[in-house]
């Protein structure tokens, strides 16, 4: 046979030859239970943890999301400092749409007919004075409430301060009780559509179930109306942890949470969504510096002789942030191969470690053996070297 035909016959029994690996018996219960029971713990982990709790099986996409809401309501205020008034959802939500979330007014600071004048500044540490000297022409305090005119006047009888350019009168802020209280009866109308673009998947939190009279009496109630989209405001507050009164003096921010985390295999059941309700703003008691939620704006009028005039509002309330989130997964051939292999390899490394132990504990009593062997032949023990190949 020429050398060229040896050398591709040798490679042909390289490449095509079939190898299978020895199999070492090891007659060892202690270390046998062991081994068994580390492969056990493996396919536990495998099965219950991997393909169980995490779904490591499936393919996953993020949740893309839409929201617009709706409240319904009246109150009526009587205060002392204002006419009555009956107060409905164009004058308490502000602005009238917002982008996944609302706020709706529960108090508020109403100083009505103010004109750009001059008045006494509100008394301070850095406003009051005792002669025009103390006051600064053309000084301007972010907080305060105009532009000095270098003028010190009367703010009552025994109070001085400067004289500012203003929206006169001034506003009084004083502490205050609720004067929406009745707010904590408006309902709020959550629709909220979701898609999962990966999956072709397209849902609404107005289940298909639900009919315009199934909505024009339901409320949200986790025992009975737990597929109603409305909700009573009082209820989102005490969900939260919170009491709706209290709240609503200073205002806050509460979170309506939306988690439509879904299961899209055919097996797994329907998707729904998941409300909870979480206060969201600081709130502590050893801390409670600037508390609640509040902002001003204005309504501007003209009167007949062209003079400007505005009605300014402070007013307290609760933002409702609507926060959604959410995960679905079906199954997927590519990670259920790519954890199956994990496990195998796994379970393989499990295989070598024990194989490796086993090969050790056999050297060990080969060499114990060997020694008295050699103890019992020589009277001076000598000590022979083995080398295993």
């Amino acid at each position: 046979m020429s050398k060229s035909a040896g050398f591709c016959q040798g490679c042909l029994h390289y490449v095509f030859d079939y190898e299978t690996p020895k199999t070492l018996v090891i007659p060892n219960i202690r270390l046998g239970f062991a081994f068994r029971f580390t492969q056990f713990l493996v396919v536990l982990y495998v099965v219950g943890y991997v393909c169980v709790v995490q779904k490591a099986y499936q393919v996953t996409d993020s949740v893309i999301s839409s929201v617009t809401t709706k409240v319904k309501g009246f109150a009526l205020t009587n205060a002392s400092d204002m006419d009555p008034r009956l107060w409905d959802v164009a004058d308490y939500v502000i602005p009238p749409q917002g982008d996944h979330s609302v706020f709706v007014m529960t108090n508020m600071v109403v100083t009505p007919e103010q004109t750009q004048s001059r008045c006494a500044e509100l008394p301070s540490p850095s406003t009051t004075c005792t002669d025009d000297c103390d006051c600064r022409e053309g000084y301007s305090d972010p907080r305060g409430s105009g532009i000095q005119t270098g003028l010190c006047v009367n703010y009552s009888l025994t109070v001085q301060t400067c004289e500012v350019l203003s929206w006169c009168p001034l506003e009084i802020d004083t502490e205050l009780r609720a004067q929406l209280a009745a707010a904590e009866n408006f309902t709020m109308l959550i629709k909220n559509s979701i898609t999962y673009p990966m999956f072709k998947f397209y849902r609404r939190n107005i289940l298909p179930h639900v009919n315009s009279s199934y909505l024009k009496r339901c409320k949200f109630s986790r025992a009975t109306d737990p597929d109603c989209p409305i909700f009573r405001l009082k209820d989102i507050v005490s969900e939260a942890g919170e009491d709706f009164q209290d709240m609503a003096v200073k205002g806050g921010v509460l979170g309506i949470i939306i988690d439509w985390s879904c299961d899209l295999d055919w097996w797994a059941g329907k998707c729904y969504p998941k409300y909870s309700f979480r206060r969201l703003d600081n709130k502590h008691p050893d801390n409670n510096v600037a508390p609640g939620y509040n902002f001003r704006f204005a309504k501007y009028y003209k009167a007949p002789d062209g003079e400007e005039t505005r009605t300014l509002i402070k007013a307290y309330g609760i933002r409702f942030d609507i926060i959604v989130f959410g995960t679905a997964g079906k199954f997927g051939i590519v990670p259920t191969i790519v954890n199956l292999g994990a496990a195998l390899s796994f379970l393989s490394l499990v295989m070598f470690w024990f194989y490796v132990s086993g090969w050790f504990k056999i050297y060990k009593i080969s060499l114990k053996n060997i020694f008295k062997i050699n103890i019992t032949s020589h009277p001076t023990p000598v000590v022979h070297f083995w080398f295993l190949v």
